[in-house]
């Protein structure tokens, strides 16, 4: 399977193991995802104002790339990416003098024919290849690994581009039940982690993370899952902050699903980048037996 691909500016420095792991597993699942020649930033926030066509712009360009490039499908990683670019495709798709209004603002690009059609990578595990063809192909299954799936807001919110149910979403579960680990079910998988607050208010997020990370070690979790970059930022690294704020405090791993992914279809560990995360994921995989006691990746052993 071929198919463009949207990076988003993120995962090129804060989420390189993001990146890193999702190509590599993608290729060992036979998923050749081609990274756009030009691509810009999506918006990062989509715009809450119905006549507010200045934010389309951003994530409409990129739409325009794909359609240069020839494809007509393209896939990111990033919930934040996904969601901004996503409702964009739906704006165009449900109202034609929009598109037509923009593309005329953009009059230096080719029109843009509102053909392409965005995937999460979720999205495409479950509905392309399918979780049983997942399954089969796993070589290091994560067995005794019990995993807290968390969606935040922006991968099943709203419903009308939501990759799932936004109440009881299964995309992350079913993936984690494919590569043979133990879910985790929170109430807590959807909450919002602070997002932004992360600047001006980092006591707010200190708090939420707490409360997150908390709930999902009270259930027994060895680490929590997710699929944002800046959910891990909040949840990984501001664990720091945490510990000092609240002294109870105790942190787990906070790991992105492609890194799970690519260690369970046996790829090397340095696809993953756990070197570049707060909370350490090595001392929880070499107990649970998924990775050997020192080994040596990124220079650091297990």
């Amino acid at each position: 399977m071929n198919l463009a691909y949207y990076p988003g500016c993120t995962l090129k420095n804060q989420g390189l193991g993001f990146e890193t792991s999702a190509l590599a597993a993608a290729q060992a699942l036979d998923i050749e995802m081609k990274e756009l020649d030009r691509w810009n930033c999506c918006g990062t926030v989509f715009s809450l104002a119905d006549e507010d066509l200045m934010h389309y712009l951003a994530p409409m360009r990129n739409f325009v790339r794909v359609q240069e490039e020839g494809f007509d499908k393209v896939v990111t990683l990033c919930s934040m990416c996904y969601n901004t670019m996503k409702r964009t495709e739906q704006i165009v798709k449900d109202d034609p003098e929009k598109l037509k209004t923009i593309n005329e603002f953009m009059y230096r690009e080719e029109d843009y024919r509102g053909e392409v059609k965005l995937f999460h990578l979720l999205e495409l595990f479950r509905d392309e290849i399918g979780y049983e063809e997942i399954k089969k192909r796993v070589i290091r299954p994560l067995r005794g690994l019990k995993v807290a799936p968390y969606y935040g807001c922006m991968l099943t919110r709203p419903k009308e581009i939501g990759i799932d149910d936004w109440e009881e979403p299964r995309i992350m579960e079913d993936l984690l039940s494919a590569i043979d680990a133990e879910v985790v079910k929170d109430p807590l998988r959807g909450e919002c982690c602070g997002a932004y607050h992360t600047v001006n208010a980092k006591e707010l997020v200190t708090e939420r993370t707490r409360m997150i990370v908390s709930s999902a070690k009270k259930r027994g979790a060895d680490c929590i899952m997710l699929s944002c970059p800046l959910c891990e930022f909040n949840l990984d690294l501001r664990q720091r902050d945490t510990a000092k704020e609240y002294t109870d405090f105790v942190g787990i791993p906070v790991v992105y699903f492609t890194q799970l992914l690519a260690l369970a279809l046996g790829l090397t560990e340095d696809v993953c980048r756990f070197d570049l995360h707060y909370i350490d994921p090595y001392p929880v995989l070499v107990e649970k037996n998924i990775i050997e006691e020192g080994e040596e990746v990124h220079g650091k052993k297990a």
